[in-house]
């Protein structure tokens, strides 16, 4: 099967936000984001107990270089992936749930970035979950690849099969 698979940095989309954020309420395709609400941004922001995370360029490198490592360890098709900031997303075609991609992707990546000592010991990178879509049919999955590669702004660390 093939996933769009997005996770973002911890921190990084706080739910009431301005910007809109997604919650177990408002993830169903065409729904909505949510609100800005900044008492609930405020709320989250106490929760947290350590600084929003971020990647820059060395370690986007390491994040796609870790997501290749696994898919090919796992035997999984890794259509596309772009690192940016404050978030991934990949479209990766894997006998798997999406679920396990994602952990898997999220541990790889935690992993390489350990091995490369960028970071405090214990530092938290990733959000909780992240979204997991179902990409049905070659339509969906050439939307998939064409939002993940063109429609992020700026390229930053960025995979294609169609390049390679």
């Amino acid at each position: 099967m093939t996933y769009l698979i997005t996770f973002a940095c911890y921190g990084s989309h706080i739910h009431g936000n301005e910007s809109g954020s997604v919650d177990l309420g408002h993830n169903a395709p065409r729904t909505p984001f949510l609100q800005g609400d900044s008492w609930r941004a405020a709320t989250e922001s106490d929760l947290m107990d350590q600084p929003p995370y971020h990647l820059d360029s060395l370690r986007r490198d390491a994040v796609l270089e870790a997501i290749h490592e696994v898919c090919t360890y796992r035997g999984w098709s890794l259509l596309a992936a772009h690192v940016r900031t404050n978030h991934v997303h990949t479209v990766v075609d894997a006998e798997a749930e999406p679920e396990r991609v994602m952990a898997d992707f999220k541990t790889y990546a935690s992993r390489r970035l350990n091995r490369m000592r960028v970071d405090d010991s214990g530092r938290k990178r990733w959000a909780r979950h992240g979204s997991t879509r179902w990409l049905w049919n070659p339509m969906n999955v050439s939307a998939a690849v064409q939002y993940v590669v063109a429609e992020q702004g700026e390229p930053m660390s960025m995979f294609n099969s169609h390049d390679v």
